[in-house]
């Protein structure tokens, strides 16, 4: 069983995966919540700010991940923010989200009291509030959804997720989830140029990013898989 499950996971062959299905019951911040649904491979039925009232409760991030944004990646993180400054905006994250939920209860009607309609009350919820859902998978998806966001380059607030489902997942295909880890998170894909790279360096050759057919993005990220310098 272990071989086949191995050989359909290094070939791509995703039916029998598709085949076994998962649902999980998750809270989450509303931002992670959209960065989430970017996965449109799961069936979901989230908690309605429609028909229910929203709890008082919000993603506040610990000091550690309160960094400034990366000066060489749009989409990441840098330098963790110290002191005053990073005291000024925990401040500020905790005061808006009590402000913003204080005029979602006052807006509300409750009580038999006039009031806004709940759908539109829940425009003016910040993005940290915490919404609930149902999220429905089969495991070939699911492996790709954690494939992503289990990753180290993944947002810190949807990796955490990520991580405590893959240690769900471990321990319901034990097998499946070695190969896995094994040709999915621990393995390495390559373009047809790096392929040729490596011919070529086994036959003894010294590459170069300029004669290798890639970009520099390309280079550096193959150069980095190898654990080299600009030369290969």
């Amino acid at each position: 069983m272990m071989r086949l499950i191995r050989y359909l996971m290094r070939h791509w062959h995703s039916t029998p995966f598709e085949m076994c299905e998962v649902k999980f019951h998750v809270k989450l911040p509303v931002f992670v919540a959209r960065q989430w649904i970017r996965h449109r491979t799961a069936n979901v039925n989230e908690y309605s700010a429609r028909y229910s009232i929203l709890d008082r409760e919000f993603y506040i991030p610990e000091p550690a991940q309160l960094a400034a944004q990366s000066t060489v990646n749009n989409q990441g993180r840098g330098a963790v923010l110290e002191g005053a400054e990073a005291a000024r905006v925990l401040e500020v994250l905790k005061r808006d989200a009590a402000t913003a939920y204080d005029h979602y209860e006052d807006m509300l009607s409750q009580d038999g009291q006039q009031g806004l309609a709940r759908e539109l009350a829940r425009m003016n919820l910040p993005m940290n509030i915490y919404t609930q859902w149902y999220w429905k998978c089969d495991l070939h998806n699911l492996f790709h959804f954690l494939r992503l966001r289990a990753d180290a380059h993944a947002q810190y607030e949807i990796r955490v997720y990520a991580e405590e489902m893959a240690r769900i997942t471990a321990d319901w295909v034990p097998l499946a989830f070695g190969a896995f880890e094994d040709y999915r998170m621990g393995g390495v894909n390559l373009s047809g140029k790096a392929v040729a790279v490596l011919k070529r360096r086994l036959k003894g050759e010294i590459v170069t990013q300029e004669d290798s057919g890639m970009s520099k993005g390309e280079w550096r990220e193959f150069v980095e898989v190898w654990g080299v310098s600009k030369s290969f």
